[in-house]
């Protein structure tokens, strides 16, 4: 991956938690994956772009690739105090947060826990309430199965951590977590006071005017829609189409707004 300058773990919180750091900047920008992926899952199209322009902080969350487990359930509230805890770890004090999917609402959460630690928060097809999924998400969940787990998804873990085992208790705490999603209020979101982009696309499992709502409630917030379908924006590995210059798009994006 371009830019790579060293990664390493962390014990934070009881884990072995595992973090890429690339490029250079100030501010620096952390990465959160989405549910059931690794690193370069989510962010391996777009990573080069964003490290071009910042020192880019790519962690690995509770159970997921290279990160080791603990025993008990994954939670968005326990991932945002990981990643704070990594942060206050490699000392830094202040940190642009970009969250994907899960690692969206993870975003919400570091940035409602951590009011002091977020300088801006960039959400990419994350949610904050149940009924901001697409009809039928909840009714399919309880059904999944590991064969529904998209194949690109299995292979980027088994490459890092080849233990199917493992591979298997991260989605079935995915799974559970997503069972038990519980909707953060209103009032939380409003009380977000960190400067915040939310991005969702026209064909995401996120709906487009939930992502209006929670831009809305957010003073200030700036909102992108997008064509595609759920992390084409990024060049996510199970919807990037070669060639596309989406990532690069979204990056710059993002990147107007860090700078501005």
């Amino acid at each position: 991956m371009a830019n790579l300058k060293t990664s390493g773990y962390a014990e934070v919180n009881g884990i072995n938690m595992y973090y890429e750091l690339h490029g250079s900047g100030n501010i620096p920008l952390v990465l959160i994956h989405g549910g059931g992926s690794t690193i370069e899952v989510t962010f391996g199209n777009v990573l080069p772009y964003f490290a071009a322009n910042n020192k880019v902080i790519a962690v690995e969350l509770q159970a997921h690739g290279r990160t080791s487990d603990r025993n008990s359930p994954e939670s968005f509230e326990q991932d945002a105090d990981d990643v704070a805890a990594l942060l206050k770890d490699l000392n830094i004090t202040k940190a642009n947060i970009l969250g994907f999917s899960n690692g969206g609402t993870t975003t919400l959460q570091i940035a409602i826990r951590y009011p002091q630690l977020v300088n801006k928060i960039v959400v990419i097809a994350g949610s904050y309430k149940r009924d901001g999924f697409i009809d039928g998400f909840f009714d399919f969940m309880p059904k999944a199965t590991i064969d529904n787990m998209p194949q690109p998804l299995k292979d980027a873990f088994l490459k890092v951590t080849p233990n199917e085992a493992g591979l298997l208790n991260m989605f079935n705490k995915d799974k559970q977590r997503m069972i038990d999603f519980k909707d953060i209020s209103d009032t939380d979101i409003s009380n977000i006071k960190a400067s915040a982009m939310f991005i969702v696309a026209d064909k995401d499992v996120i709906t487009v005017p939930h992502t209006m709502a929670m831009a809305k409630l957010v003073n200030g917030a700036d909102l992108i829609v997008l064509p595609g379908a759920h992390g084409e924006a990024l060049g996510e590995t199970t919807t990037y189409k070669t060639g596309s210059k989406a990532p690069q798009a979204t990056a710059i994006f993002v990147q107007e707004f860090l700078d501005k």
